[in-house]
This record gives structure tokens, sequence and C-alpha cells, in this order.
């Protein structure tokens, strides 16, 4: 017997690797609702131990993959099922085996291949007090989980010596942290200075922002910056979201970065894309962005189901993928970025350049996205044009690295009060913590029945106040961060 895993969302459940030599006809079977990849593996197995000069012996194998009712899918069952049959056969010991949880790809010629999720596999082993075989190229990946034996080798011949003590496999080292890559610096914004404030108070809070504004504003530049002034990842953060590049196949070379994930799907994303799914149920753009940024450009373009997909998550912060064969959970606590047009020609404003439709083009536009999509956005700001003047003005002095202490410090006071942001305050905390002085109630509650705020908008208004209040250093929040709060907040439809 062998132990593997199978991987549902982020968890990786045990399965045990059975394989019987039985008198009968020569014939391999493979069962245990395996799909078809795990199907193939008897392919796979049977031309690896042939380059390495075994054959299979003249009976009836038969391979069980327990338990029976759990789905079985990916490639990474190749050499679970290769080492059952060899402990079999006799050719490595049955018992040393049951100390080990395998996982990997077998190539024809006996190569051991990468396949996703081996970090979840090395921290499911290590909770089991268990080593882990993997391929050589991901042992670096594997090491990330403490206390573990991991063997990375790069054939079934080399792993065999290893087993038998014929040889000994190096023990891999750590992946390396990446560096965060130098991107768009604010310095590169000319003018935009109301933008600018929006993107930075996002940025300190983990707020949803969607900036409104013609082409060319620089939208999309502002956007891009948002990574260099947020705060790197703690390694609890980077081993989260490392996870879910791990099940998806890329994490290269067990390197873990620290710096935020952007994710910007083209606006002809499908649903499963956007928020996980397929025939493999893999994590969608949503989960590939948690604990960073989701950047959704041409807002309007999505398709609007697609669009209405992300309500639950952006409110739970994570994705419950339902399928007739499989019900998975996917983290998904993401801060969502946004930009679109004020209409199709983008000139609403502007009467030169607005078409003869204005302003009807501008609501047939704007409603392709719902309300209640538009209610779980903390900010609204618009993005005015830059003139010649602008752009010929000398970069500004103060740049990206200026807004990231500032955003750091307020991150520091938000950790102080329990949560990773402001984003995720509510209940008493909310209270707490966001609650105005007597003059910031009175605006606040004024401005509540005259712009009809929800009970969401409401909480989000005040989440928002309380980042403002950070950023300036203030212990209460006073009715100058509501009233900056409130400006933020998109205005009801007039009747």
């Amino acid at each position: 017997m062998v132990s593997t895993v199978a991987y549902l969302g982020l968890e990786a459940r045990s399965v045990e690797v059975q394989c019987s030599l039985a008198p009968g006809m020569p014939k391999f079977n493979i069962v245990g609702l395996a799909d078809k990849a795990v199907g193939e593996s008897k392919e796979r197995v049977r031309a690896a131990l042939s380059a390495m000069g075994l054959s299979l012996p003249p009976k009836r194998i038969t391979v069980n993959l327990s338990p029976a009712d759990l789905p079985k899918e990916g490639s990474h069952y190749d050499l679970p099922i290769a080492l059952a049959l060899l402990s079999a056969m006799g050719v490595v010991d049955a018992e040393a085996m049951s100390e080990w949880v395998a996982v990997g790809e077998l190539a024809l010629d006996g190569r051991i291949a990468a396949s996703p999720g081996v970090l979840l596999a090395a921290l499911h082993a290590s909770e089991q007090e268990m080593g882990l075989i993997c391929p050589k190229e991901q042992g670096p990946e594997a090491r990330w989980a403490s206390d573990i034996r991991v063997c990375a080798a790069p054939d079934l011949t080399s792993l065999l010596n290893h087993l038998r003590g014929n040889s000994q496999l190096p023990g891999p080292e750590a992946g390396e942290v990446e560096e965060a890559a130098p991107g768009p610096d604010l310095k590169q914004v000319k003018g935009q200075e109301s933008a600018k404030r929006a993107l930075e108070i996002a940025a300190a809070g983990g707020h949803n922002l969607l900036m409104n504004g013609p082409p060319g504003a620089g939208k999309s530049l502002l956007a891009s910056c948002l990574p260099g002034i947020l705060p790197p990842m703690t390694p609890a953060e980077a081993l989260e979201a490392s996870m879910v590049a791990s099940v998806a196949g890329a994490l290269e070379g067990g390197r873990i970065s620290r710096t935020r994930p952007f994710r910007a799907p083209h606006h002809s994303a499908s649903m499963a894309a956007l928020t996980g799914g397929g025939l493999k149920v893999k994590p969608g753009e949503v989960s590939m962005a948690h604990l960073g940024v989701l950047f959704l450009d041409e807002l309007p373009e999505f398709q609007r189901a697609v669009l209405d997909s992300l309500r639950q998550p952006l409110e739970t912060g994570k994705v419950d993928v339902a399928r007739a064969n499989a019900h998975v959970s996917y983290p998904a606590r993401v801060q969502l970025i946004a930009a679109m047009n004020p209409c199709r020609c983008g000139h609403l404003g502007d009467a030169a350049l607005a078409c003869s439709r204005a302003p009807k083009c501008a609501a047939d536009y704007q409603s392709k996205v719902s309300g209640p999509m538009l209610d779980r956005i903390d900010m609204h700001v618009e993005v005015d044009p830059v003139s010649a003047a602008d752009l010929a003005l000398p970069p500004p002095a103060e740049g990206s690295a200026e807004v990231a202490a500032r955003v750091a410090a307020a991150r520091e006071l938000q950790t102080a009060r329990g949560v990773r942001s402001n984003a995720e305050l509510e209940g008493d905390a909310l209270e707490q913590f966001a609650g105005p002085d007597e003059a910031g109630r009175t605006l606040l509650m004024q401005a509540a029945e005259a712009m009809r705020l929800s009970a969401r908008g409401y909480t989000r208004m005040l989440r928002v106040a309380r980042t403002i209040a950070d950023l300036a250093g203030s212990d209460g929040v006073g009715r100058v961060h509501v009233a900056e709060a409130l400006s933020y907040r998109r205005q009801p439809p007039r009747a």
C-alpha cells in the first residue's frame, strides 16, 4: 500500500493505492472512481518500468484507489501506482513505503515529471507526520512545509536506488522568496490628484474601487501602480496564496513571492475562468488574486452574468464551486479595482466628442453593471481627462515610495485591531473602531437618508471613513473623515 492525495479545492485528502497480483489472464485494471488521466496511468507505468528493464508480471493486476467513492483526478497518481506495483512485485519494501506520501507524473522513459498541488501534498504529509516523494524540480516547493522529509527524485531508477539504500538523493533546499519586480510608479501619473488620493485610501484599507472616466485618462496606469504601494504579504499570507498557485500549477521552481497578486483578466473571460470551474474545477482569476488585486478593465464589457457571479465572493471572501461531480471551495479574499468609460463612445462630458445619443447612451452603458454589484464597491471616483498642459508638467515630487510608507503605517494600525485591513471590520469591531463622533454621526444619518444608503453601503462607508482617519493619524472618526468617505460613495440615480 502506498499513500497519496486527492485534491478538493485547497484540501488534500488521503488516498491509499493498493495493488493486487492474482492468477489469471494478464490484465491491468485501475479501480476507485478514476478519471481518464488516472486510467491512462497504466500505460505510462508500463512504459516507465520497461525503460528500467522491468516487465509486468503475467498476472491479473488490480490497482484500487481507496476510498473508492472519492473522485480521483490528475496525473500525480502515476508515481504512487508504480510504487504500489513495485511493492507487490517485491522490488521495494512495502513496509518502508508506508512512511511516505507520493505524488508525481511518469514520463515514458521513467523520468518523474512535475504535477500541480505538490505544496498541498507536502502540508498534508507534514500533518500526517510522513515524508513526501515528489519530482525533483518541485522539491524546493515541497520544502516550504516545515518539519518534513522530502525525497525529490529525477527519475524512477534514482528513486528505487534511494529507497533500497544503494545511493542517496540530496535533500532539496526551500525555494527562493522572489523580490518584488519594479512596476509603474505614481510619478508617471500626471495630474489626477483626486484619483491618486482615492487609490491611496483604497490601498490603505483594502477597499474596492471603481474609476470612471474617458479613455486615455490614466485609469489603467493608476491601477497598475497599486501593487507598488501595497504592503508585502506576511509569510503566512505568502504561503496561503502559494497554495492556490500550486493547485493551479503556476508555482514555478518552488519560488514564493511576497508581492501581492495582481490579476487583470480580459473582459471576454467566461464565468468559469473568473470564478473557477471547468472539468477539473480549477481556481479562477478571483482565487488566483487571493490576498491581492483583481483588476477588471472595461467593466461594462464583461458579461453581466459573469460580473454578478463575483457578488458572493466579494462578500464572503471565498468561492463555492458546485458541480455534479464535485463541490469545492477556493479562497477569494481580493481587492477589486475596476475601470469603465462613462458611455460607449467614452466622451460623455465633452460636447464636441460625445455621440448624439447622449445622455441615453450613458444610461444604457452603465446599466450593464447591476446595482447590487456596484453596491459592493466601496469607492467611486471620477477620473477627469488629462490636458496637454498637465502632460507638459514635470513629474510629481511624490511617488509610490512615499505613498507606500503612509499605507504601511495605516495597515500597522489595522493589524493592531486584529484585522488584515479595515475592509474586514464588521460587527462589534466595526462599531468600536469606526463609530464616528457626534458631528460625524449627524452628517452620516443625513447622508444615509439623502443618498438612500443600503445597510451594506452604510457599513462600507464607515470602513472607508476609518481608513481616512488612519491615514490622518486620528484615533477617532470625525466629521471630516465621514465627509470625505461620503464623497466616494456612488450617487443614487435620479428619478
